[in-house]
Protein backbone atom coordinates (compact mmCIF):
# COMPACT_ATOMS: atom_id res chain seq x y z
CA UNK A 1 0.00 0.00 0.00
CA UNK A 2 2.86 2.24 0.41
CA UNK A 3 4.13 1.44 -2.79
CA UNK A 4 1.20 2.94 -4.17
CA UNK A 5 1.27 5.96 -2.10
CA UNK A 6 4.73 7.09 -3.05
CA UNK A 7 4.03 6.13 -6.69
CA UNK A 8 0.37 8.08 -6.90
CA UNK A 9 1.72 11.06 -4.55
CA UNK A 10 3.02 13.19 -7.52
CA UNK A 11 -0.50 12.80 -9.40
CA UNK A 12 -1.33 15.20 -6.70
CA UNK A 13 0.33 17.92 -8.70
CA UNK A 14 -2.51 17.52 -11.37
CA UNK A 15 -5.14 19.90 -10.93
CA UNK A 16 -2.37 22.79 -10.37
CA UNK A 17 -1.28 21.70 -14.02
CA UNK A 18 -4.21 22.04 -14.99
CA UNK A 19 -5.12 25.35 -13.48
CA UNK A 20 -1.82 26.32 -15.04
CA UNK A 21 -3.19 25.67 -18.62
CA UNK A 22 -6.49 26.91 -17.81
CA UNK A 23 -4.71 29.56 -17.21
CA UNK A 24 -2.84 29.49 -19.97
CA UNK A 25 -5.52 29.38 -22.48
CA UNK A 26 -7.87 32.27 -20.83
CA UNK A 27 -4.62 34.51 -21.64
CA UNK A 28 -4.00 33.08 -25.05
CA UNK A 29 -7.55 34.63 -26.17
CA UNK A 30 -7.57 37.77 -28.00
CA UNK A 31 -8.32 40.82 -26.77
CA UNK A 32 -11.74 40.96 -28.43
CA UNK A 33 -12.75 37.23 -27.23
CA UNK A 34 -11.86 37.72 -23.65
CA UNK A 35 -13.40 40.89 -23.37
CA UNK A 36 -16.58 39.59 -24.97
CA UNK A 37 -16.63 37.04 -22.51
CA UNK A 38 -15.97 38.75 -19.35
CA UNK A 39 -18.87 41.18 -20.80
CA UNK A 40 -21.29 38.57 -21.38
CA UNK A 41 -20.48 37.59 -17.81
CA UNK A 42 -21.30 41.43 -16.62
CA UNK A 43 -24.76 41.33 -18.55
CA UNK A 44 -25.82 38.00 -16.71
CA UNK A 45 -24.96 39.42 -13.59
CA UNK A 46 -27.05 42.53 -14.38
CA UNK A 47 -29.96 40.71 -15.84
CA UNK A 48 -30.19 38.21 -13.15
CA UNK A 49 -29.92 40.93 -10.30
CA UNK A 50 -32.80 43.06 -12.27
CA UNK A 51 -34.89 39.48 -12.45
CA UNK A 52 -34.61 38.53 -8.56
CA UNK A 53 -35.01 42.25 -7.36
CA UNK A 54 -38.18 42.57 -10.21
CA UNK A 55 -36.18 45.70 -11.55
CA UNK A 56 -37.61 45.53 -14.94
CA UNK A 57 -34.15 46.72 -16.54
CA UNK A 58 -34.04 47.64 -19.82
CA UNK A 59 -32.16 45.47 -22.55
CA UNK A 60 -30.19 49.21 -22.72
CA UNK A 61 -30.02 49.61 -19.18
CA UNK A 62 -28.62 46.53 -18.16
CA UNK A 63 -26.09 46.96 -21.19
CA UNK A 64 -24.91 50.23 -19.34
CA UNK A 65 -24.72 48.82 -15.99
CA UNK A 66 -22.80 45.66 -17.55
CA UNK A 67 -20.13 48.17 -18.67
CA UNK A 68 -19.72 49.50 -15.12
CA UNK A 69 -19.05 46.00 -13.76
CA UNK A 70 -17.37 44.96 -16.53
CA UNK A 71 -13.57 45.98 -15.15
CA UNK A 72 -14.56 44.24 -11.53
CA UNK A 73 -15.71 41.29 -13.35
CA UNK A 74 -12.51 40.68 -15.30
CA UNK A 75 -10.33 41.24 -12.32
CA UNK A 76 -12.34 39.38 -9.64
CA UNK A 77 -12.02 36.51 -12.74
CA UNK A 78 -8.30 36.76 -12.60
CA UNK A 79 -8.11 36.41 -8.18
CA UNK A 80 -10.33 33.30 -8.58
CA UNK A 81 -7.72 31.56 -11.10
CA UNK A 82 -4.91 32.43 -8.95
CA UNK A 83 -6.90 31.47 -5.85
CA UNK A 84 -7.66 27.98 -7.46
CA UNK A 85 -3.86 28.08 -8.52
CA UNK A 86 -2.75 28.28 -4.66
CA UNK A 87 -5.41 26.07 -3.41
CA UNK A 88 -3.88 23.76 -6.16
CA UNK A 89 -0.47 24.00 -5.55
CA UNK A 90 -0.67 24.31 -1.74
CA UNK A 91 -2.07 21.11 -1.22
CA UNK A 92 0.17 19.08 -2.17
CA UNK A 93 3.00 20.95 -0.96
CA UNK A 94 1.46 20.21 2.12
CA UNK A 95 1.13 16.31 1.17
CA UNK A 96 4.77 16.40 0.46
CA UNK A 97 5.36 18.28 4.46
CA UNK A 98 6.10 21.81 3.27
CA UNK A 99 4.50 23.65 5.99
CA UNK A 100 3.83 26.86 7.49
CA UNK A 101 5.86 30.22 6.07
CA UNK A 102 7.62 27.80 3.90
CA UNK A 103 4.33 26.62 2.27
CA UNK A 104 3.50 30.20 2.10
CA UNK A 105 6.94 31.10 0.47
CA UNK A 106 6.86 28.08 -1.54
CA UNK A 107 3.27 28.46 -3.35
CA UNK A 108 3.53 32.16 -3.08
CA UNK A 109 6.96 32.24 -5.36
CA UNK A 110 4.82 29.43 -8.14
CA UNK A 111 1.94 31.82 -8.54
CA UNK A 112 3.08 34.99 -8.29
CA UNK A 113 6.09 33.46 -10.66
CA UNK A 114 3.48 31.97 -13.28
CA UNK A 115 1.39 35.43 -12.83
CA UNK A 116 4.65 37.26 -13.82
CA UNK A 117 5.21 34.51 -16.90
CA UNK A 118 1.17 34.82 -17.80
CA UNK A 119 1.58 38.33 -18.46
CA UNK A 120 4.72 37.95 -20.31
CA UNK A 121 2.52 35.78 -22.79
CA UNK A 122 -0.26 38.07 -23.14
CA UNK A 123 2.19 40.67 -24.81
CA UNK A 124 3.06 38.37 -27.50
CA UNK A 125 -1.17 37.96 -27.62
CA UNK A 126 -3.73 40.18 -30.05
CA UNK A 127 -5.11 43.24 -28.32
CA UNK A 128 -3.50 42.31 -25.42
CA UNK A 129 -0.97 44.14 -22.87
CA UNK A 130 0.85 43.05 -19.55
CA UNK A 131 0.09 44.94 -16.41
CA UNK A 132 2.47 44.95 -13.49
CA UNK A 133 -1.49 45.59 -11.85
CA UNK A 134 -2.80 42.09 -12.84
CA UNK A 135 0.42 40.47 -11.57
CA UNK A 136 -0.67 42.17 -7.66
CA UNK A 137 -4.83 41.15 -8.34
CA UNK A 138 -3.12 37.55 -8.69
CA UNK A 139 -1.19 37.39 -6.12
CA UNK A 140 -4.10 38.66 -3.52
CA UNK A 141 -6.38 35.52 -4.68
CA UNK A 142 -3.05 33.34 -4.61
CA UNK A 143 -2.14 34.37 -1.01
CA UNK A 144 -5.92 34.21 -0.09
CA UNK A 145 -5.79 30.60 -1.57
CA UNK A 146 -2.60 29.97 0.10
CA UNK A 147 -3.83 31.39 3.67
CA UNK A 148 -7.10 29.04 3.21
CA UNK A 149 -4.97 26.15 2.88
CA UNK A 150 -3.17 26.48 5.68
CA UNK A 151 -5.87 27.30 8.21
CA UNK A 152 -8.22 24.63 6.96
CA UNK A 153 -5.08 21.78 7.23
CA UNK A 154 -3.83 23.21 10.57
CA UNK A 155 -7.67 23.27 11.93
CA UNK A 156 -7.75 19.81 10.39
CA UNK A 157 -4.82 18.34 11.98
CA UNK A 158 -4.59 20.46 14.80
CA UNK A 159 -8.83 20.01 16.26
CA UNK A 160 -8.72 19.48 20.01
CA UNK A 161 -11.61 17.44 19.89
CA UNK A 162 -9.69 14.49 18.07
CA UNK A 163 -6.91 14.65 20.15
CA UNK A 164 -9.21 14.58 23.52
CA UNK A 165 -10.94 11.42 21.84
CA UNK A 166 -7.60 9.92 21.33
CA UNK A 167 -6.27 9.98 25.00
CA UNK A 168 -9.54 8.62 26.27
CA UNK A 169 -8.88 5.35 24.08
Amino acid sequence: MKILITLLKPLSFLPALLMMYIIFSFSAQPGEVSGNLSYKISYEIIETKSELLSENLSSEEIAYKADGIHYYVRKAAHMTEYFLLAIAISFPLYVYGVRGIWLMLLAGIVCVGFAGLDEYHQSFVDARTPAVKDVGIDSIGAFIGILLVQAFCWSVLNNPNKKKKKRSH
